[in-house]
């Protein structure tokens, strides 16, 4: 989202919004987990994603989606490593709403707590919705039903 600051909005005032824009749409995703256009049994969804994944994710999060070594301990940075998307990560644990998200804005309030720092991007202007969704639906194919069935568990 891009808000024209010269349009007389202060960055603050600016900045709040964005913020609260991004809670509502979150907002209207938590009751449940929506489909959101995600379709990890979409096969073409699914090839698409990789494409993506390799391209954009691989880099950080790993080629079998295992994510950077100790990734639960802060670097020297104060920052955490990429987390792994598969079964032993915890992006199975977030709703779709909440992953859609997290690609298009990084991790920000209110995804993240105020002042956290990651080196997780935007890919909002980067990456199309449908390269998102195509992104996570790659990820998703890779869950064990284990997985899916405790993913279920969680949203209702």
């Amino acid at each position: 989202m891009q808000i024209n600051v010269d349009s007389g909005l202060s960055a603050s005032i600016a900045s709040a919004l964005a913020a609260g824009l991004l809670s509502l749409s979150l907002l209207s995703g938590c009751a449940g987990d929506a489909h959101e256009g995600i379709n990890p049994r979409d096969a073409a969804q699914v090839a698409a994603g990789e494409r993506v994944y390799r391209t954009y994710c691989a880099v950080c999060h790993g080629a079998e989606l295992e994510g950077q070594p100790e990734w639960r301990r802060r670097l020297p940075s104060g920052r955490l490593p990429a987390p792994p998307h598969d079964d032993t990560g915890h992006t199975w644990h977030h709703a779709n709403a909440e992953l859609i998200a997290m690609v298009r804005h990084g991790m920000v309030p209110p995804l993240a707590p105020e002042g956290y720092e990651s080196d997780m991007p935007a890919y909002a202007d980067i990456l199309t919705d449908d390269e998102i969704r195509a992104v996570l639906a790659f990820i998703q194919s890779r869950w064990s039903d284990e997985v899916w069935a405790l993913r279920r568990q969680m949203r209702h």
